[in-house]
């Protein structure tokens, strides 16, 4: 028996730009990561690219007439079936384009959309990502199906009398909406009580956050040996993933690594893209990994700060700038790159692939997370048998010698050892 194939969809990216308007990113550069976002689905194969430029959009097609014919004649040889445009399309230029190319049609936030659904892995993340498929929805439901007043009866069973379908369908969505969010709130609830938990466990968070696609998950990979997905593929993980790592000479830390940022991510997914950040907004410290090698690399690095403010992730919790893929660069560059990391206090350069410059990454932040260690000598009653069984765990001390009242100890600890100690 032969085994079933799965369809492979063959889809075209075009991304417009409106030739008036102020480009902060490059044309072709975002048509790259746009294809780079397709390529992230499964089934789909993109069979080509192309910048469009245009001197207007069009409301009623996005494209001129012109442009349109040609692009259907190329779609039709090519033998596309899906269109993904990078960049927003009302729900009338969809359905305009669609019956005049004969193919779906997927705008920016539609393709994320996708992305997101099937990536999302924890109950909270399915239930984000559900409303914000809905959010996205209702939104395309538009006035323009009205003229053909396809009414419901008043049986009862939708709504009132005269309802147009369009009402009907936002009411059903706006309902599921509601569900979801109760659903959403007792898994949220849940698990503020896992994190409650985690939270007595005196474990510092170090959060890895980044544009998608930096190196964050192979870098996570790298220093706690777990085998996160970890491809060259945007959006490979979206929920947080944590992982407990013995810092050397440090203390045990959890890494978390998070879903990469994206520039201009559409509204309805802010939510669903909060809930899997959460982990950073209680990290002790940020790793912000950026691809160095990377052109748009300036731009990317300010997207991921915008939303890290949009996130109301305090100012206090130290971060550290990790570039990344360092090896891609040509010799002359890694030098400089090495030069201008190294006089800077909060930079890094490293390579998560061939595991150079990490060492001294994770010897930084243990020093942030600790403080500097110090050597004092403590003198213990034999009544304070507590406190002396806890420094021997902790694994602190480095001398002991008996007096007639007690002990002197030596311990080499951190502020934050000594904070503890003192509130046993």
């Amino acid at each position: 028996m032969m085994e079933h194939e799965t369809h492979v969809t063959r889809a075209w990216v075009l991304r417009p730009e409106v030739k008036s308007a102020d480009q902060k990113r490059d044309a072709s550069s975002a048509l790259e990561e746009a294809v780079s976002l397709a390529a992230a689905l499964p089934n789909l194969e993109v069979v080509g690219a192309d910048v469009v430029r245009l001197q207007k959009i069009q409301p009623g097609k996005l494209f001129g007439s012109g442009k349109i014919e040609e692009l259907a004649a190329k779609l039709k040889a090519e033998e596309v079936e899906l269109v993904l445009i990078d960049g927003p399309v009302t729900p009338v230029q969809q359905r305009n384009l669609e019956k005049e190319w004969k193919v779906k049609l997927l705008d920016r936030t539609g393709l994320i959309l996708e992305i997101f659904s099937d990536r999302a892995r924890t109950r909270e993340g399915v239930l984000q990502v559900e409303m914000a498929a809905l959010s996205y929805q209702r939104t395309r439901l538009v006035r323009a199906w009205t003229h053909l007043e396809r009414q419901r009866g008043g049986l009862g069973f939708v709504g009132g009398p005269g309802e147009t379908q369009i009402e009907a369908d936002r009411r059903a969505i706006d309902d599921q909406l509601v569900r979801l969010r109760r659903q959403l709130a007792k898994v949220v609830k849940t698990r503020e009580l896992h994190r409650g938990a985690r939270a007595k466990v005196p474990y510092p968070i170090v959060a890895l956050v980044g544009y998608t696609n930096a190196g964050k998950s192979t870098l996570f990979n790298r220093v706690t040996g777990a085998e996160v997905l970890a491809k060259d593929m945007l959006f490979a993980t979206l929920d947080p993933t944590m992982r407990r790592l013995e810092l050397t000479d440090g203390p045990e830390v959890i890494l978390s690594d998070t879903v990469g940022f994206i520039s201009d991510l559409p509204t309805e997914l802010v939510a669903a893209f909060r809930a899997t950040l959460e982990e950073v907004l209680a990290a002790d410290i940020i790793l912000h990994v950026r691809d160095i090698s990377h052109p748009e690399s300036d731009n990317q690095a300010e997207d991921v700060h915008t939303i890290l403010t949009q996130l109301g992730v305090s100012e206090d919790i130290p971060q550290l700038e990790v570039w990344n893929k360092i090896d891609l660069l040509e010799e002359d560059d890694i030098a400089a790159m090495h030069a201008k990391a190294a006089r800077a206090d909060d930079i890094y350069s490293i390579s998560a692939i061939t595991g150079e410059g990490i060492d001294l990454l994770l010897a930084e932040v243990t020093k942030r997370l600790q403080g500097d260690v110090k050597v004092e000598v403590l003198n213990l009653p034999f009544s304070a048998g507590k406190e002396r069984a806890w420094l021997f765990a902790e694994n602190i001390v480095e001398d002991e010698t008996q007096t007639d009242t007690g002990f002197d100890i030596t311990v080499k600890w951190t502020p934050r050892q000594a904070a503890k100690f003192k509130s046993l």
